[in-house]
């Protein structure tokens, strides 16, 4: 598989959000596995949240974009019953972080959602309170459009780093991955993907259980943008098959639209 090098993403960067910036520079290191990943650095990527039941267990990822709302995948199945965690680096017991426990006052899954398809597996959540930004807790920016695919350093990072025989690690793991172009990945997928759906991975690493509803993300002009949600894919989590995500530029206009209206 060759790896893609060249990137031109156009980012909606919100100006008032400072979005895509994070406080604590992320350090990537390469194509670390998130299978045996390797650990992010703490609190690096400020966007990512935890989505919790109630009992403490982390289900699915999700990102902040911006102190009101955090995208996630509509699979996820979110109520509002469920627990939103910010500024969580460790999620074991005992950690003695400062985290953000948020509660969801709304979901709002994609109308076209279709579990059959997996097609538009986009949800969002209307926190309740809004989160406090700060060092540890901040928006990622929503990708608008997306030119080409980005270059082969653009980073992936997920809430778990699990595979299915080993017990998953407590802290936030990341991993560098390539992106394909939907053609490649029909290579592995055929008719499965569709125009709402971007492929990465396949090269030593991949999303697995936990990480659904977590960011895909590429950096441009030093803010970082998210493009994808992790959506589906090997239920091996076999590093060697691409992963599935939600194709946030195809996305966009529901955010939008959903944002505006409430």
């Amino acid at each position: 598989m060759a790896f893609l090098w060249i990137v031109s993403c156009l980012a909606f960067v919100s100006a008032a959000y400072g979005c895509g910036i994070p406080a604590i520079p992320p350090q990537v290191s390469g194509y670390a596995r998130i299978v045996n990943g390797e650990e992010a650095v703490p609190h690096s990527w400020p966007w990512q949240v935890s989505l919790q039941q109630s009992n403490g267990f982390h289900f699915c990822g999700g990102s902040l974009i911006n102190e009101n709302w955090v995208v996630t995948a509509a699979h996820c199945n979110v109520r509002t019953y469920h627990r939103v965690i910010a500024g969580e680096h460790n999620k074991g017991y005992g950690s003695n972080e400062d985290v953000q426990v948020l509660k969801p006052a709304r979901v709002f899954t994609h109308p076209n959602w279709n579990p059959r398809t997996i097609n538009n597996d986009i949800a969002l959540i209307k926190l309740s309170t809004p989160a406090r930004l700060g060092t540890n807790v901040s928006p990622v920016c929503l990708a608008r459009v997306l030119r080409c695919l980005c270059r082969r350093h653009d980073l992936r990072h997920l809430w778990l780093g699990s595979d299915p025989l080993q017990r998953t690690p407590n802290n936030l793991q990341q991993a560098a991955l390539p992106l394909l172009s939907n053609e490649q990945c029909k290579k592995h997928w055929g008719s499965n993907i569709s125009g709402v759906m971007i492929c990465a991975g396949g090269a030593g690493a991949t999303s697995c259980m936990g990480d659904s509803g977590g960011p895909l993300v590429c950096e441009k002009d030093n803010a970082w943008t998210l493009v994808g949600i992790v959506s589906w894919g090997s239920s091996r989590c076999s590093t060697s098959t691409p992963a599935v995500y939600a194709r946030v530029t195809e996305l966009r206009g529901w955010v939008d639209q959903i944002l505006a209206a409430n």
